[in-house]
């Protein structure tokens, strides 16, 4: 159910509607908006009987949602979410970058990379400290070390960290020294994992699963809102299908998709989504051009020498090309309409 105050509602007002959810049993989810208030309800089995709302000062109306996702629709939250990841923003007017290396190997190559991702005037840094691979035997990452050089990277080059979280013991690491939790494809449906992450109170960046339909994405994303985290970012980083002549097939409808059913952001991986270096800028441009909020992009100084994916990285002068690139597209996108003359 979704409560709608009115526009003058108090604070003693919406006070007011979760106690009465509460007593009832269930959870409320209060989600300000621009114009007013709304209260999504959680936690009930059947419906919900609109007189308990009804009467209450300051509620407009008591609606009942069909949808299987209640807190991400755009029926509780009409206006389009902005995520604030530390001093940067994700979903509003700014294209969001996010870059650097696919994992943590030195401190020399983080510092590196850091330095040209700073140069470009990007306010996002990723690296994977814990690193989640096929293979046993791969590299797995620097692990709790790696995620402190990133609060090191922070610091010296005014950096926001995006890294991501395998399980319980990372997402405190992250929580601690990060900015945003990333919760990778392989996790999505890692249900525990995600109503662990939806008690913390740091931004989430929720990447699709290797074969997730948009339903599964956005049920998951609702597992973590659910639990009281409300700051969740989605990322289309590829499916997999029948294609070989990329890592993975990039779903670049789910983008428009994405933005007609949900308040939520979503970014684009062309990086993962395609697996291989001269993909990823043709790919970055595209996700732009149909309304993506931001890129995730893997940059390594020598990509030869990568102990990970080093095929899909591009080098510092590559990255600097792909940003020129998509910000001249996203500044055409958001610029006034021109009318020609008939």
């Amino acid at each position: 159910m979704l409560i709608v105050m009115k526009p003058d509602a108090g604070a003693s007002d919406i006070e007011r509607v979760l106690q009465v959810i509460e007593t009832l049993g269930f959870r409320g989810h209060q989600l300000p908006g621009e114009s007013r208030t709304a209260i999504g309800v959680t936690g009930n089995s059947g419906s919900i009987d609109p007189a308990h709302f009804e009467n209450l000062s300051g509620v407009a109306d008591a609606i009942r949602v069909t949808k299987p996702y209640k807190l991400i629709s755009k029926d509780i939250r009409p206006e389009k979410s902005v995520i604030k990841v530390g001093n940067g923003t994700i979903g509003g007017p700014e294209l969001a970058i996010i870059a650097g290396p696919c994992a943590i190997e030195s401190r020399e190559q983080l510092f590196a990379t850091a330095e040209v991702i700073s140069r470009s005037g990007v306010r996002f840094f990723r690296g994977g400290a814990y690193k989640p691979r096929t293979s046993p035997y791969a590299f797995q990452g620097l692990g709790d070390d790696g995620v402190k050089m990133l609060a090191e990277v922070r610091e010296q080059f005014n950096l926001n960290i995006v890294t991501e979280a395998m399980d319980e013991h990372g997402v405190d690491a992250v929580e601690k020294y990060g900015d945003c939790i990333q919760i990778g494809a392989r996790n999505m449906q890692n249900f525990s994992l995600l109503k662990y992450v939806g008690k913390t109170r740091k931004p989430v960046l929720l990447k699709r699963g290797l074969s997730a339909t948009l339903d599964e994405l956005l049920l998951a994303a609702e597992y973590i809102m659910a639990e009281g985290n409300y700051d969740v970012i989605l990322c289309e980083r590829g499916i997999r299908t029948f294609a070989t002549h990329a890592r993975n097939t990039m779903d670049l409808s789910v983008i428009p998709a994405v933005h007609r059913l949900t308040h939520l952001p979503i970014i684009s991986d062309p990086s993962h989504g395609t697996g291989h270096n001269y993909m990823v800028t043709p790919l970055a441009r595209a996700s732009v051009a149909v309304g993506a909020d931001g890129l995730i992009i893997e940059v390594h100084p020598r990509p030869e020498e990568a102990l990970c994916d080093g095929a899909q990285a591009l080098t510092p002068a590559q990255y600097l090309d792909l940003v020129n690139q998509v910000q001249l597209i996203k500044s055409v996108i958001t610029s006034e309409e021109v009318v020609f003359a008939a």
